[in-house]
């Protein structure tokens, strides 16, 4: 008996996007589509999917009258079909489509039409799902099978609801998404092993986002147990087709993509030391200049310089031509020329030798401010940004290979990579600046970005002092304390297993001692630590295992971890980067010294291996609620600006004003509870965040909520302005300027859209808080070397800045970092800076 063959549509997503493509004929775009499957495969049954609009009202979705009329007419349009609707209350029309294929495909073949990519985790033996995707003559509708998720993806259709939210996290692309999946399996176990991560930019921004990722991967999740079934007799399927238009239908979630080439303008490689001389001769007359150094391994492998269309150049050191000449040159252009432009300032500063004074411009640093959410800002990022051209990458020219080393191996494609650099920094330079323009960021980039980048560098090439023997004395405690839980769980568990195996670990809990709250994956069972946080007030040996999986990542990070990058001076100079997070702030690499864990003793411990040099304290300044204060000042709710003017405990003057009980009378649960409600607001908190984080009801909480509100009314109005700002212009921007784009409040997914308006409601302040701490950086570094002062900035951390003092320094240097920090922006808050002085980082602090 042949197999019989079903068409389900996924009504919510085509109508969406062919909506957004085409609002008057959405609905016969989406039945044309229909038509074309059934004249093409045929079929003995048809059904349609809407999710029920009951729970788009309790989300809170606002459905435009116009497509609320295209959805009714598709119901009424796909009945010459003998299509039947499914519809379900609660359910989702992926859930729906997602049951259905899961419990007929061992009777039937399952074909599926969707412009939702969630669907394609549906795809087995005989499911297909029918998607928009790039074909040669622009975009077609493609059948997706197993082998066609595999070559797309290399994934199992499982696994892509991880790698769509890993996707989600700023500066995480497909590619490495993808890889992520594909090596750890699923989120909970990159998460479980985020230490083995290779890449450290890659795991600080997944160390960043992990509540995100996890909430994002819940999104993308497919139910598969929704109470639905087929009733064949409601299907006709007539031959007939009427009042169909014939019209193509472009899915908007596939825009069709530039695909542009364009040759190198030169190549051309200098070796001789004459022919060097002349070519930089003729550069400091160009109206403006394009400069690289290529650094690999601490030195000089060659120098990117272009000063026309054709003049582009890769000076390679060889014989007299050293890379100290190199450098001297590339360090004359950039003082002598005002109209020099880098692609990454930082990192040329160990060899230029250059200060505030110089005209360099940074394109990496300049294409952060005007696009922050991208991956990185290489060459051939801002060749196709900026340029419209697509360049090869330095991996399609000489794969993983060196410049050095593809200089001499295959110098033409390794030239072609060098001149690309300086090429691409002389055409978007202007670009760029005209840019900053446009978008009222020129301030912000020339008195904040730019002086940043100096300030920086100098923190980077102090270092800090780490005593070596008092680490490996921490890192002792440690395993002995780590090697305590060991024993404890197993006595507990009652088997000896690798507790740091999500698999072993997930058998013991939920199959072996019958724990309930056990997820069960392809894999196994889930052991993340949002599952595990949920069991650990019950039962006892899950909280050990939580403490047992926080000590060995102190020890794999910090104990053993800071060890490799102590260098020769027994300083660690980490790096400082200002291009990574959306928001503005600074984040720490190599090592990641903003992510030490504070809430455990032992994790605040890890600070006392941080230390002044002979002849000096630590002098450390941290700001007191900054966000808060930036709230107050612009929401000018008058109410909380005059708490803070009361110069007093502001958590318990919110408890007091919240819940209606004399400031003296406030209880310490009240306090906390309005102090999560306060750091929540923030961050745009939700009932269901805060009733997690008090461990309270979503009613009690949204009841804080709403009292919050009520008392700070003025808060409540700024909150609600910046989401209908960000949506109508398509991006948040801080007090100076710093524009957050969120397209995510464009999405058709609710998540996203929740998050987007979260975010929109915070990157004002984050990003604004962001900005005073660079302020201030700026003008303690200016204002520590103007007045001729030995000591120096070894540290920024979030709202906190630690200076290595020298003794006879002591007051002038607390004064100055004060005042500084005190007076780097004005609000009408007074900003409030706490300093402390000590002979370790964990003194000072």
């Amino acid at each position: 008996m042949s197999r019989k063959r079903i068409v389900l549509i996924d009504g919510d997503s085509m109508l969406r996007e062919a909506f957004y493509g085409l609002p008057v004929n959405a609905a016969d775009g989406v039945c044309s589509l229909i038509k074309e499957i059934l004249d093409q495969k045929g079929a003995d049954y048809l059904a349609i999917a809407f999710s029920a609009e009951s729970e788009e009202c309790e989300n809170g979705v606002t459905v435009l009258k116009e497509l609320k009329e295209q959805q009714k007419l598709l119901k009424e349009q796909s009945g010459p079909f003998g299509a039947s609707l499914l519809l379900k209350d609660d359910a989702r029309a992926c859930d729906l489509l997602s049951t259905l294929a899961a419990k007929r495909k061992e009777e039937e073949d399952i074909v599926i039409l969707s412009a939702d990519k969630k669907l394609l985790q549906t795809v087995e033996d005989h499911v297909t799902v029918r998607m928009a995707d790039m074909g040669e003559e622009g975009l077609i509708l493609k059948d997706y099978t197993l082998d066609a998720v595999q070559e797309k993806y290399g994934l199992e259709p499982e696994q892509l609801k991880g790698m769509f939210a890993l996707c989600t996290a700023e500066g995480i692309g497909k590619r490495s998404a993808a890889r992520l999946i594909k090596e750890f399996g699923n989120v909970s176990n990159l998460y479980d092993q985020i230490e083995s991560v290779d890449s450290v930019r890659v795991k600080e921004i997944l160390k960043q986002c992990e509540s995100e990722v996890k909430q994002e991967e819940k999104t993308y999740s497919l139910s598969r147990d929704c109470d639905i079934e087929l009733d064949y007799s409601q299907s006709v399927l007539e031959t007939e087709i009427r009042n169909i238009m014939d019209m193509e239908f472009v899915p908007s979630d596939f825009p069709e993509e530039e695909q542009v080439t364009s040759e190198f303008p030169g190549d051309k490689v200098v070796t001789d030391l004459t022919q060097a001389e002349e070519l930089f001769s003729r550069s400091l007359d160009a109206d403006r200049i394009g400069l690289q150094l290529v650094i690999e391994d601490k030195a000089i492998s060659a120098l990117s310089l272009c000063f026309g269309e054709t003049e582009c150049y890769c000076v390679v050191p060889e014989g007299f031509m050293t890379g100290e000449y190199l450098a001297g040159k590339a360090e004359e252009l950039c003082n002598k020329s005002g109209h020099v432009t880098v692609l990454d300032l930082k990192s040329q500063l160990p060899f230029l030798h250059l200060d505030e004074e110089s005209q360099v411009f940074d394109a990496g640093v300049a294409a952060y401010l005007l696009s922050p959410l991208n991956d990185s800002y290489s060459y051939q990022e801002l060749a196709m940004d900026y340029m419209g051209k697509a360049l090869p990458s330095k991996t399609d020219l000489i794969g993983k290979s060196t410049i050095r080393r593809g200089l001499e191996e295959n110098r033409d494609q390794a030239a072609a990579c060098v001149c690309s650099m300086s090429y691409v920094a002389y055409e978007c330079g202007q670009r760029l600046r005209q840019a900053l323009k446009e978008t009222d960021m020129e301030t912000l980039y020339y008195e904040i970005e730019l002086p940043l980048i100096y300030s920086l560098f100098s923190m980077e090439s102090v270092g800090i002092k780490v005593e070596r023997g008092q680490l490996k004395e921490y890192g002792d405690r440690l395993k002995v304390k780590i090697a305590e839980l060991e024993q404890k769980i197993h006595e507990e568990t009652g088997e000896t297993f690798n507790i740091n195996s999500p698999k072993q670990l997930g058998e013991v809990l939920f199959e072996h001692m019958k724990i309930p709250g056990g997820k069960k994956t392809k894999t196994g069972y889930s052991t993340a630590a949002d599952v595990l946080e949920k069991l650990a007030s019950d039962y006892p040996v899950v909280s050990l295992i939580l403490d047992y999986r926080q000590l060995t990542k102190l020890n794999s990070t910090y104990a053993d971890g800071l060890a490799a990058y102590i260098g020769p001076d027994e300083r660690i100079h980490g790096t400082f980067n200002q291009t990574i997070t959306a928001t503005g702030r600074i984040s720490s690499t190599e090592p990641n010294l903003q992510n030490i864990p504070v809430k455990v003793e032992l994790g605040r411990e890890i600070r006392k291996v941080f230390v002044p040099k002979e002849g000096c304290v630590f002098v450390d300044a941290d700001y007191s609620q900054i966000e808060l204060r930036v709230l107050a000042h612009m929401s000018g709710d008058q109410r909380l600006i005059g708490a803070y003017r009361q110069a007093e405990d502001i958590h318990a003057i919110t408890a007091s004003e919240v819940f209606h009980v004399p400031l003296d009378q406030v209880t310490s649960l009240q306090r906390r509870n309005a102090k999560a409600v306060n750091f929540g607001i923030v961050y745009g908190i939700s009932s269901f965040g805060l009733s997690e984080g008090l461990s309270i009801t979503r009613k009690e909480a949204s009841e804080y909520i709403e009292k919050y509100f009520e008392t700070y009314p003025g808060v409540k109005s700024f909150l609600d302005g910046l989401v209908k700002d960000a949506k109508e212009h398509g991006y948040a921007v801080s007090m100076f300027g710093r524009r957050r784009p969120v397209p995510e409040l464009k999405s058709s997914n609710f998540m996203q859209r929740s998050f987007g308006e979260r975010a929109a409601m915070n990157s004002p302040i984050q990003g604004t808080a962001a900005d005073i701490m660079k302020i201030a950086m700026i003008r303690v570094d200016r204002a520590l070397k103007k007045q001729g002062l030995k000591s120096r900035i070894v540290l920024q951390v979030h709202d906190e800045l630690l200076i290595e003092t020298y003794i006879d320094e002591l007051d002038q240097v607390k004064k100055l970092l004060t005042e500084e920090m005190k007076h780097a922006a004005d609000l009408d808050v007074s900003l409030e800076v706490e300093a402390n002085v000590g002979k370790s980082w964990f003194d000072a602090k």
